[in-house]
């Protein structure tokens, strides 16, 4: 990339042999101009303070602007062991945090129930009922789906990680002098003002109302050791499938809600979950790595300092690790006698010391949202539409997402 060296690793032995075998040497996080820019402040005290309260829509955006995805040395060990722990003691992956997305869930039933049938686009409100999951960790409450400040940061966000992934960015990334003279460079940084200042306000109101007795959620942790921080620095399955996912919810689990202990009795809808995951490939390059100091790696000397991007849609699409790569098949994840299989080739959330520090979480989500409602409803194409006009090209921004679809939900029961 102009005057810089990269390598980039591809399928699944070098990719786990990079990031898990030798994770020391490929640990350290390497820093696109860009990600300077939306990690602007982190080092200081102003910054520190504010680390998780500027928004609610995305955690990938509050991992960003926590300086845990963007930092390295002693900064990064600090902030992941403290918001990993931090994490645990708030229920991720335990009852608490199955409560609150059980509860969810009923919210978005309710709110698909009142199309009665009728098409329209899901995949706003399905976005909205996964930022409250954050907004219910980072500050122990929901906000409604018609709230046009939720609305307004999920729109903000969107359009942030949108811009990020588009050629004039990369170009930025590889000469940032261009920077002022582009345009996508503007709205990023327009966006990020906004979002700051809608921060700064929702960080106002919870010092206001700070109860260091009882926490409501991250935020109220933050601010209650503040001090302590600043010393430390710190492609959808076919019909036939739906069938047959919605027959093993019947039989295993009846009308009753879905709970996440469930999951080792519905090996089908697991393996339906992880082959969308894979097929979806939603950060096909993952983050970029750098290399902590010279090492030997596959016949290569790759000095200290180089950046490493671990090309994650190889391994997820690896020919020789999955028997059809480019096809939706849910037996990529079963054995013979139709028991679920973990696969090792399976790095959606990345692998080794930068694996994704929401896996646990986002794992539970979309388990218990995906399941919730093909218990509930049956879903088709608008009037007119048949599943092969469904076009399932991504959009292509830092990542994948699906074009806007219009569907059908109407009641199983």
């Amino acid at each position: 990339m102009a005057h810089k060296k990269v390598v980039v690793l591809a399928g699944y032995k070098t990719v786990k042999q990079a990031l898990v075998n030798q994770a020391e040497d490929f640990g350290e996080r390497e820093v696109f101009p860009i990600f300077h820019d939306f990690n602007k402040g982190n080092g200081t005290r102003t910054g520190q303070k504010t680390l998780v309260a500027t928004g609610f829509c995305s955690f990938l955006m509050n991992l960003w602007l926590s300086g845990i995805l963007f930092t390295n040395g002693n900064q990064w060990r600090e902030m992941r062991r403290f918001t990993l722990g931090t994490l645990k003691d708030f229920g991720m992956g335990k009852r608490i945090m199955e409560e609150k997305i059980v509860e969810e869930c009923q919210y978005l039933i309710e709110e698909f129930e009142q199309h009665k049938g009728e098409a329209f686009d899901g995949a706003q409100v399905i976005s909205y009922a996964a930022s409250n999951i954050i907004s219910t960790l980072m500050y122990g409450k929901r906000f409604d789906y018609k709230d046009p400040n939720l609305q307004a940061m999920i729109s903000r966000d969107q359009e942030i990680i949108y811009h990020t992934g588009s050629p004039s960015i990369q170009m930025y990334n590889i000469f940032p002098w261009l920077g002022p003279f582009l345009k996508t460079w503007w709205v990023i940084m327009r966006e990020l003002q906004t979002r700051a200042k809608h921060g700064k306000r929702i960080l106002t109101e919870l010092k206001e109302s700070l109860n260091p007795g009882k926490c409501r959620g991250l935020v109220d942790v933050f601010l209650t050791h503040k001090k302590d921080l600043e010393v430390k620095h710190f492609h959808p399955p076919l019909t036939a499938e739906t069938h047959r996912v919605q027959e093993e919810l019947s039989r295993v689990v009846g009308n009753r809600q879905v709970r996440v202990e469930d999951r080792k009795n519905l090996p089908y809808v697991e393996a339906v979950i992880h082959e969308t995951q894979r097929l979806a490939n939603v950060v096909p390059m993952s983050l970029p790595h750098r290399t902590s100091r010279d090492t030997a790696f596959q016949g290569y000397f790759i000095g200290k300092g180089t950046m490493v991007i671990p090309l994650l849609t190889s391994v997820l699409y690896d020919e020789s690790e999955w028997a059809t790569p480019h096809t939706f098949n849910p037996a990529h994840f079963l054995d013979d006698q139709g028991r679920f299989v973990r696969r090792d080739a399976f790095m959606p959330f990345s692998a080794g010391r930068r694996m994704c520090l929401g896996e646990g979480l986002a794992r539970m989500v979309l388990f218990l949202f995906f399941t919730s409602l093909l218990q509930r409803f049956h879903f088709k194409p608008a009037p007119g539409v048949s599943e092969d006009d469904l076009d399932l090209t991504p959009v292509v921004g830092f990542t994948l997402h699906p074009l806007p679809h219009k569907l059908r939900a109407t009641d199983r029961f």
